[in-house]
This record gives structure tokens, sequence and C-alpha cells, in this order.
């Protein structure tokens, strides 16, 4: 792959304009509630998206309006999917209204708990078991469509080419991976993901997108990339975790036990635990590469500078697998040394990066 440096101009957060709401937001939810008055929306925290979230206040109960553009967000997976995980039992926001033309939603509040905030030592083997069993249901839902969105070549490699575009050259200016070196390594990661039997897949099932509720469930959000593919994607999302971090032994043991999981429902029952480990690792390391870009591009394109701080850990799991697999696979071997030569003198000096 050749030179090509991007031009950006950078932009942060704090520099960013006071977000109202949208002028018609308010008016369609008081209509929604059947026309009652409420006086004013008051903005939440939102994710690395475009959509706005505001909490109303009626009669004793929150809700949250919520502002998806529909020029850039999947609305109508969003509901399809919603659907579906409600129907099966998973705990998700309720849906009151949506008008998918101006992209408006008024959804139930599962308030502002994320599971990242209340893990600790103590508490995440029963957190983690609770999230487990939320994915042994989400794996086991059928679409309603038959015609659902599959992780095939073309989304992985769309996955993979954040990196070199994203990371590599817009962020850190440097020549992209050569060819010989990279496609190997792409091709590896997606075979990898595409010989493993399949299931629905959350796509983004880690720790901000699961939220505590007082009835003691677990609800789930932002699940409208949902798409049918690799069986260890929502897991390693969970275990290797880009906002919080386990030793590598505990993530082995709870990888090892939700396999054990699966093989007490009837599932993967041929599958040994070094093929699964050796799946969940390799899904990581294609899952942490596409990150590594995605983070970059939120930041460089869509002004979310926060997001600079989260590279660290995740660059220390792609560093941990290459060196895990480069004496097995030549072509982690290649890649590996072309990143820590390449690469990792020119990340050191970036004022994000931290020691590891």
């Amino acid at each position: 792959m050749g030179r090509a440096i991007l031009s950006f101009t950078l932009f942060e957060e704090s520099s960013l304009a006071v977000r109202h709401p949208p002028a018609g937001l308010l008016p369609w939810a008081q209509a929604t509630l059947g026309g009652v008055k409420v006086s004013e929306l008051a903005s939440v925290a939102g994710d690395a998206s475009a959509r706005r979230y505001f909490r109303l206040h009626f009669e004793g109960q929150t809700y949250i309006a919520v502002e998806a553009p529909p020029t850039s967000e999947k609305n109508t997976e969003f509901l399809a999917v919603r659907g579906m995980l409600e129907r099966a039992g998973i705990t998700v926001p309720r849906l009151y209204g949506a008008d998918l033309e101006n992209g408006f939603m008024l959804l139930g509040d599962l308030g502002d708990r994320l599971l990242l905030d209340e893990l600790t030592p103590d508490t995440v083997d029963a957190s983690y078991q609770q999230a487990f069993d939320v994915l042994l249901t989400l794996g086991a839902i059928e679409p309603d469509d038959p015609r659902w969105p599959s992780y095939d070549d073309a989304l992985f490699s769309e996955e993979l080419s954040r990196f070199p575009q994203w990371f590599v050259n817009a962020l850190l200016a440097c020549d992209l991976p050569p060819e010989p070196v990279w496609r190997p390594f792409a091709d590896l990661l997606k075979r990898n993901a595409l010989e493993q039997p399949r299931v629905l897949v959350h796509r983004d099932f880690h720790s901000r997108n699961l939220m505590p509720q007082a009835d003691g469930s677990l609800a789930v959000i932002d699940f409208q990339d949902s798409v049918m593919g690799p069986v260890s994607y929502d897991l390693v999302s969970l275990l290797r975790d880009c906002y919080v971090r386990w030793t590598p032994v505990q993530v082995e043991q709870w990888a090892l036990a939700y396999l054990s999981l699966m093989q007490s429902k009837g599932q993967l029952v041929d599958v040994a635990a070094g093929q699964f480990l050796c799946w969940f690792d390799l899904m990581g390391l294609e899952r942490h590469i596409k990150v590594l870009g995605t983070f970059a591009r939120l930041y460089l394109r869509d002004r979310k500078s926060g997001y600079l701080q989260d590279l660290p850990l995740v660059l220390l799991y792609v560093r941990e697998m290459l060196e895990k697999y480069r004496t097995e696979l030549p072509e982690v071997a290649a890649f590996a040394d072309w990143f820590e030569m390449s690469l990792m003198p020119v990340i050191d000096t970036q004022p994000w990066a931290k020691p590891s």
C-alpha cells in the first residue's frame, strides 16, 4: 500500500456550540404522550453516533426523546432489532413512538447506570455471568427477516480498512502497511471470522452498552448494527472491553466458561477449547485493529476527542495478541514486525499515548 496523507482540521469537543434539541422534537414528544405540556428536554450523555438524547418528565415518569438523523442513523434497523430482543425477553428501551421521516423516537428511560461503572473485582464474575445469559439469549434469536445482513467478506474488509486509512494514515501520518504484509494478515483475520458458527451479533456488546436495572435485569442498548456473525465476536467485545481491562488469565477462564455454558445448551459441542480460544483471540485482534481506526475517525472526523484516551488499552490488546501468535502464524509475525518497527516509534510520541 502506498503513502497517502489525508489532511484534517481538528476540533475539540469543548469548542462546539451548545447542542439544543431540534425545534420539532419537543412538540412531537408532547403529541406522542397525548398532547401534554412538557416544559423542557434535558440533554443526556450521548454515544459515538450522531444520535442525541434528551430526558423529559411527565406524571412521575421519565422518558428519553431521541433525535437520530435518518440520513446517518439506522432507525429502521433499531426498531426491528429492538422488537426482536424484547420478544426474546431481553431488556431494551420501551418504545412509545417513532417518526422515521424526521428521525424522532420516544423511548423508556433506562436510567444512567452503566455496567462499566459497577464492575469491580468483587462484582465482575456475577456481572459477566448475567451478561453471558443475555448473550446466549441474543445468539439464539432467529431474525424476522431471512435477508438479515451478515458479517461477510465485504463488511470485514470495510472494518479493517479503517485501520490503515484513519489510524495509520490520518492520525499518525505514517506510511501505510506494505501490501505483502497487510493483505495476508487481513485475510487471516477474515478467514478466522468467517469459519466460525453464525449467531445474531450485537457488534458492540460491552460495558458501556449494558445497563443494570432496578429490577435486577441487564438492559442492552445501541444494538442497531446487529448482523449474523461469528460466535466469538460479542464475547470478546465483552471480555476484552475497550474501556476496562482484566488479566489475561481471567479473560481466558471466562471465555472457556462461556464455551462450557454453550455446550451445556447443546451448542458448539464438537469445538475444542483450544480451537475456541484461537477463534476468540483472533476475533479480538480483528475487532481491536478495527477499533484503532474507528476511534481515530471519531476524533478526526466526528470531533469526539474523548476516544483518544481509550487508544492505549486497545493498543495493548493488539500488541498482546500479535506477540502471542507471532510464532504460530507467519501472517501475524510479518504484521507484528511492521507494527513494532514502523508504528510504535511514532505512537510513543503521541500526547494520548500512555505506558503500557
